[in-house]
This record gives C-alpha cells, structure tokens and sequence, in this order.
C-alpha cells in the first residue's frame, strides 16, 4: 500500500512541475481577484510599435547570412592567369638545345648539363630534379638530358640528345 501511495505522489508532483515547466503563469494571490492588487493603480496597455512585436513574437527569427570565402596564399599560380602571359609555360621543350653534359660515372646524380634556350638567350645549369618552368629534369646520362611534363593530367618524358662532340670524345 505504501508503494502505491509514493507512486501517486511522484506522479501528481511530476504533472505539476511539467504544467509550471511549460509556461504556466503564476497564480494569482489568495486576496486579490484576477491578480490584481486593490491598492495598484491598474496598467495601461499601450501599443508597442512594430519592432517590439515582431521582437517579442519570436526572438530567434534573426536571419543570419554567411559567406563562403576563398582566396589563394602561396599554393602556387594563380588557376585563372593565362598561361600564354605568364613565364610558367617559359621554356618551351622544342626551343631548348644541350650545349654540355659533366657526367660522373661513380655518382650520376652528380651530373650536371648546361642547356641553352634558343628564342631567350639563356643558358640554364641544371641537375636531376630541377625545374625549368613546367620542365622537371629527371635524368642526365652521358649523351642525353630526360625531361618530364605534366600535359592533361599524364606525365610525359623526352630526351634532349648532345648534337656535337665534346672534345676528348669520340
């Protein structure tokens, strides 16, 4: 029996702190009919204006605007610059001639190949890995130069081949 008393104790507590939870107005003091004390004068209402009420509606209807901003810091060219204006595309693999190659035969990553630049009259020393704008020089062997591009998204290699011979070689 005690248990059933409890029980009908939390539930009646509980429906009363779910009907003060969801917005219940206060009661209205024993003495004073509708909640109004007999020695307060009684409020005025007064129109608040537009703003008040579309504020005391809702105050979650702020619209909040966000933007998606991006901007480019040192990853590189800019993808929108044209390629035919900008010196990345400089030089091009048909304007370039081998004018020497140092070739170690112990460590061939010590070579080095002197190439010049037919149309800028620029001479270029290069090793293995370096970059001549979209050139990337991958291998130097004892006759020829192996460059390597990317062109549509596949990686491409020619060879530059020595023309002349170097003095002391047959």
């Amino acid at each position: 029996m005690r248990s059933n008393n409890r029980v009908a104790w939390v539930a009646i507590l509980s429906a009363g702190l779910a009907l003060g939870a969801c917005g219940g107005e206060d009661l209205p003091p024993a003495g004073a009919p509708g909640g109004v004390d007999p020695g307060q004068p009684a409020a005025t209402t007064t129109d608040p204006g537009p703003e008040t009420t579309a504020q005391a509606v809702d105050p979650g209807l702020a619209t909040v605007l966000s933007r998606e901003v991006f901007s480019y810091q040192g990853a590189g060219r800019d993808p929108f610059e044209s390629l035919l204006r900008s010196g990345d595309v400089r030089p091009l693999l048909e304007d370039l001639r081998v004018t020497s190659i140092n070739y170690d035969n112990q460590f061939p990553m010590n070579s080095v190949a002197v190439i010049r630049d037919t149309t800028e009259s620029q001479r270029y020393a290069v090793r293995v890995g370096d970059q001549l704008g979209r050139l990337r020089v991958s291998s130097i062997r004892a006759r020829e130069v192996v460059l390597a591009y990317e062109e549509f998204g596949r990686e491409l290699q020619d060879t530059l081949r020595l023309r002349r011979n170097q003095e002391g070689s047959q």
